[in-house]
């Protein structure tokens, strides 16, 4: 592609280096300047890290045609200023891609919590409908039956750009995407237009990077605002709102009859109807306008019916019908680290899932409370280099909810883990002061309180050990995860594995 065509459509400041008989091929686009290769337009962003202004004489080097900068810079190759790199870099990259985007069905979901179990929702509900969807998430992207790491919820639009671009290609004619607020925040999402969203709830995250809860809150509405497409006879309704989250209904008010409101709790289109919860799942009947769809869910807990229902209304709002919508639901399996039950636990249920966030960890706890018979053992950290201030409130929650709570190591990155242990048990001592040793804990102990272990192994250990039949294990912070984070080193853990053997040692010994 000829720059000229790759740029006519930026909004430019100033441009050096431009000549009428100058119109160098682009053969890349890229912003990080260690992957610079002949002919690519280098993308100068200011990180959070690393300000990529620092890095133009080096891309130049290596062979950059042209330079899109923020700030005024000396180069030899042609300079482009605009206000802002970061959306420069999104519009260059759905541009240099052929926008694909606008090939496919676009889902979007956002919420701080839900996002990935309405993805693999509605993931097999597209599948049963006869369509090929593919998935941007947490865990991974795929399509196709191919599946690849994802570093990141939303990618930066570059690779996003690139990833739709394989998508389109490989035939795939829907993509359910995760939407971060740092995706909406940082332009990663521009040049996607979303046949249909979803809210699911918001609860206190991301503040190290947005500050306020409001400015969090700013930040999800995006989608629905700036992302959404208009309402119209082919989609009269886009979006999917879940109204028994305070700022779901807040958002379906502005909506209007555009929105599905879905509800566990309260009054919506979409409610439940007879369901039964256990340790098993859910099961039972939706009420839809469209009429009545019954499901059997290996899903737990209320916050997974709500993400039942938020898929439902999605494939709703896509026109599918209820039939390949039942089928979708009951053939979606245990999300990976999503309250994941690992088997081997037997008449001991033990569970691993990724809340690393309050409500999240208080959703999980709660299910699993209000399902148990027996005792409920949450072992549980908090990362480190991000949000300080939900640490103790997180050990609150474990410690309120819990019989037995064990404190121990998440991923502390570059902070000492014996200092982030000290502020969640600021927050576990508000609400019980007995500190037991580990000799303590076993299947025996009666009452209420907690134990710290800062390795996690043992951590995990120590109370798998210390359960019975009838009991719960809540293994909680990074379920799919399969690495630890210490000191800038990162090894491999995984909180399944790590399970399964401690099971595997105890039903050895006959424990």
């Amino acid at each position: 592609m000829k720059l000229s065509s790759l740029t006519d459509q930026l909004r430019v400041e100033a441009a050096t280096g431009i000549r009428p008989d100058a119109d160098p091929d682009v053969t890349a686009i890229c912003y990080d300047s260690r992957k610079v290769t002949p002919g690519a337009v280098f993308v100068a962003i200011e990180g959070f890290a690393a300000d990529g202004h620092r890095f133009i004489p080096e891309a130049v080097k290596q062979g950059a045609v042209a330079v899109v900068c923020s700030r005024p810079v000396a180069a030899d190759a042609v300079v482009i200023r605009v206000a802002d790199s970061r959306a420069a870099l999104a519009q260059l990259s759905c541009r240099f891609y052929g926008q694909p985007a606008d090939r496919m069905t676009l889902v979007g979901v956002t919420g701080t919590s839900g996002k990935t179990t309405v993805t693999y929702l509605l993931e097999r509900i597209l599948e049963k409908a006869g369509y090929r969807p593919g998935v941007v998430g947490t865990i991974n992207f795929r399509y196709a039956g191919k599946v690849f790491t994802n570093p990141v919820t939303t990618p930066e639009s570059l690779e996003l750009q690139e990833i739709l671009r394989q998508m389109t290609d490989s035939g795939t004619t829907h993509v359910v995407m995760e939407v971060s607020s740092h995706s909406l925040d940082l332009h990663r999402v521009d040049g996607c237009r979303y046949d249909v969203a979803v809210f699911t709830n918001l609860s206190h995250d991301h503040l190290d990077h947005h500050g306020t809860m409001d400015r969090y809150w700013l930040s999800k509405k995006k989608l629905f605002s700036d992302y959404l497409k208009p309402a119209d006879d082919g989609y009269p309704v886009r979006a999917v709102v879940n109204t028994d989250d305070p700022r779901g209904r807040e958002l379906a008010a502005t909506l209007g009859p555009s929105a599905i409101r879905t509800a566990v709790y309260g009054e919506g289109d979409i409610v439940p109807l007879g369901v039964i919860r256990d340790l098993a799942g859910i099961r039972g009947c939706i009420a839809t306008a469209q009429g009545p769809i019954p499901f059997a869910s290996p899903l737990v807990g209320d916050f997974n019916l709500e993400n039942i229902l938020s898929a439902v209304g999605a494939a709703l709002a896509l026109g599918i019908p209820r039939s390949a919508i039942a089928a979708g639901i009951d053939a979606t399996g245990c999300v990976p680290g999503r309250l994941e039950r690992i088997l081997e636990g037997g008449d001991r249920y033990v569970f691993v899932d990724y809340s690393h966030k309050p409500a999240a960890l208080e959703n999980a706890i709660t299910a699993l409370r209000n399902l148990t018979e027996g005792r409920l053992i949450t072992v549980f950290g908090c990362g480190g280099d991000r949000d300080r201030t939900k640490r103790p409130v997180m050990g609150e929650i474990a410690a309120r909810l819990s019989d037995i709570t064990v404190v121990t190591s998440d991923n502390p990155r570059s902070e000492d883990p014996h200092t982030i242990i000290a502020q969640v048990e600021a927050g576990v001592r508000e609400v019980c002061t007995c500190r037991l040793e580990a000799e303590a804990v076993n299947a025996r102990w009666q009452g209420k309180g907690y134990l710290v272990e800062p390795d996690r192994r043992a951590a995990i250990a120590a109370a798998i050990a210390a359960s019975r039949s009838g009991d719960a294990v809540l293994i909680a912070g990074k379920g799919h995860e399969t690495y630890q984070i210490l000191a800038g080193e990162t090894i491999h853990f995984d909180d399944r594995e790590v399970a399964r053997q401690v099971l595997a040692a105890l039903n050895e010994a006959g424990a």
